[in-house]
């Protein structure tokens, strides 16, 4: 017996608590791995650009020499140091250049990952179950992707290529220090450093869960504006434009006071910091100030010290900053690389080949279903589409007739039996093979917010204009089509809502007509139709059924009454099977459902009747 997976479902990865720094840096190095030799070239050119950018203040520090002469000294009209001047422009020139090479170089490889993750997380979302995105708040999903890729380019950038050449350009600068001077500078600017990267390391850790407090706040209010922008006509239904309002305005409240805690503890973070700076500063300017007063050092020697502590001063202050971003980044990535690491909950068994389709046969062998382990849906449901056959499913609201569809789609794994095609158990062959095989007008019609034409050719991708048209045909909806302005190009909106529900779901009519897959499902195929529309078309779909399996699960049983075979669920389970005839003469569940039906319909008819 198998193992049910639909009840292992594994708990979100945030809800296990946040990962350490050092888990998403290594989720993030497959993804840099492919562009190493452009990684290389780019950091030989920054190390360049760093050895010019220090050779500068020696270079300086010779130029000022030489120009200390005294007055009327006839080498002043030849001590224009030309070459000093020059070489001076060049190191200057040279920075600039191997910085925008290296730019130039790395700009793919960041733009490269943050492509192949986001189409990463894309496919992975499409790969998860039904279930995770039937509980999935949209607004919030497409902002943790949105600033997660964004994070990905800020963090490569400033990690690879901003924080390791700081770090050499400090270490040239001390070993210059230390070589030409003596110890005491060294020792100045490593307590510096050291007071300057425990302080800001010790503060940006403290605010980084008012980062993450912001992410989530910033997700919460962004979900419930484009819950509410989702679902416009329900908020016009009921007059709850004011509602929406203030519940997306408590959200941004929060956001709000959550951006005030980050930025007064951030504004404590750069006092402190530029406290530490101004006072390395002041020490070592006194100290090269009274090397020239003592004759020790030349003026020189103090515009070269002055020169790096300026130049080690903007990168140690955009040292802090960088600190805080790349912690910034991180937090932000930490909820796209959760998504990454969301189990499938239905997934493909190792090796598993894809399903040939020969006859078409549909079984459901004893299948037992919950969404919920204290809620069952279906309890031992057992019956067989017979391949190039027509079986109905009826029952009241809530018997699981949509969910026999979602089990045989495979959108979730059964806890109990199995579910086979042409005796292949579902289970142990390829999701994508099985759903190829399978064509399904659903009960919801939703659409892609683009043209009439799309929407039908998704259906079969590459189909000519001929087929989407003939499949439209078949439908019933051409001729509504083509009396648009734009005919086959008119935009259906978001969801489709611009279409009735009759218009829709005579679309997903169309889009599973051009699909012509050997199995067939209708949930509810013509439950939108006004009736003069579902007699036409449920003759297209019983000449579209010809000599395909199919499963019909209807609501209305007037539409199913010439099926080779009715299944009548009541509460999860089989409570009658047989032809529509059989049915009404064994006086059961069916027979009264089909009288009370008929009532309704003689009762709808004599009162359209009487206000005419």
């Amino acid at each position: 017996m198998r193992r049910s997976q639909s009840l292992n479902v594994p708990l979100a990865p945030e809800a296990a608590g946040p990962r350490s720094d050092w888990d998403t840096l290594r989720r993030l190095f497959p993804f840099l791995w492919p562009y190493r030799w452009r990684i290389g070239i780019a950091l030989l050119f920054l190390f360049s650009a760093k050895a010019a950018n220090v050779s500068v203040p020696v270079l300086l520090k010779h130029l000022v020499d030489a120009l200390d002469l005294k007055a009327g000294d006839p080498r002043a009209l030849l001590v224009v140091p030309i070459g000093l001047l020059l070489a001076y422009a060049g190191l200057r020139l040279a920075t600039s250049l191997f910085t925008e090479l290296r730019e130039l170089v790395f700009a793919k490889v960041s733009f490269g990952a943050s492509r192949q993750i986001a189409l990463q997380v894309f496919r992975h979302l499409h790969a998860l179950s039904l279930r995770f995105h039937l509980e999935r708040q949209t607004g919030g999903l497409s902002r943790d992707i949105e600033r997660g890729t964004r994070a990905l380019q800020s963090l490569v950038s400033y990690s690879l290529y901003t924080i390791l050449p700081t770090l050499v350009e400090v270490l040239l600068v001390l070993g210059i220090l230390g070589f030409r001077f003596d110890a005491g500078y060294v020792w100045i600017t490593l307590a510096a450093l050291a007071a300057y990267t425990v302080f800001t390391v010790a503060v940006t850790e403290w605010r980084t869960r008012f980062r993450r407090e912001m992410n989530e706040l910033d997700s919460k209010a962004h979900t419930r504006a484009i819950d509410a922008l989702l679902n416009y006509e329900t908020v016009k239904y009921f007059n709850n434009e004011e509602l929406e309002a203030r519940r997306y305005d408590e959200g941004l409240d929060a956001y709000r006071r959550a951006q005030l805690k980050s930025q007064t503890t951030l504004s404590l973070l750069n006092v402190g910091q530029q406290l530490i700076i101004a006072t390395s500063l002041v020490a070592m300017l006194w100290r090269a100030t009274q090397g020239v007063v003592d004759g020790r050092l030349t003026l020189g020697d103090l515009v070269m010290v002055n020169a790096f502590l300026i130049q080690l001063y903007i990168p140690l202050n955009f040292l802090g900053v960088l600190y805080r971003e790349v912690k910034q980044s991180l937090t932000d990535l930490e909820r796209m690389f959760g998504l990454l690491e969301r189990e499938r909950e239905v997934a493909d068994a190792p090796g598993a080949p894809d399903l040939a389709v020969n006859e078409g046969t549909v079984r459901f062998e004893n299948v037992s279903f919950s969404y919920d382990p204290a809620r069952p849906i279906l309890h031992d449901v057992s019956f067989e589409v017979p391949a190039g056959k027509t079986v109905a499913v009826v029952g009241a609201s809530g018997a699981g007739k949509s969910t026999l569809a979602r089990l045989l789609y495979r959108f979730y794994d059964v806890s109990g039996g199995r579910i086979t095609i042409d005796g292949h158990d579902i289970r142990d062959v390829t999701q994508a093979s099985l759903r190829r095989s399978i064509g399904i007008v659903p009960q919801d019609t939703v659409l892609f917010n683009d043209t009439v034409g799309y929407n039908i050719g998704y259906g079969r991708a590459g189909a000519s204009t001929e087929e989407v048209e003939g499949a439209a045909r078949a439908a019933h909806i051409h001729g509504f089509i083509s009396a648009t302005p734009l005919g086959y190009q008119t935009v259906v909106g978001e969801r489709g809502l611009k279409l009735s529900g009759g218009e829709k779901q005579r679309v997903a009519i169309a889009r599973t007509l051009l699909k012509n897959p050997p199995i067939m499902i209708f949930d509810e195929a013509t439950s939108a139709l006004d009736s003069a529309n579902e007699r036409a078309i449920q003759a297209e779909l019983k000449s579209a059924a010809q000599g395909k399996t199919a499963l019909v699960i209807a609501h209305r049983l007037s539409t199913v009454a010439d099926a080779h075979q009715i299944v009548v669920l009541d509460g999860g389970r089989v409570v009658e099977r047989g032809t529509h005839a059989a049915l009404l003469a064994a006086n059961g569940p069916y027979a009264r459902m089909w009288r009370l039906q008929q009532s309704a319909a003689d009762d709808s008819s004599g009162t359209a009747v009487s206000h005419r």
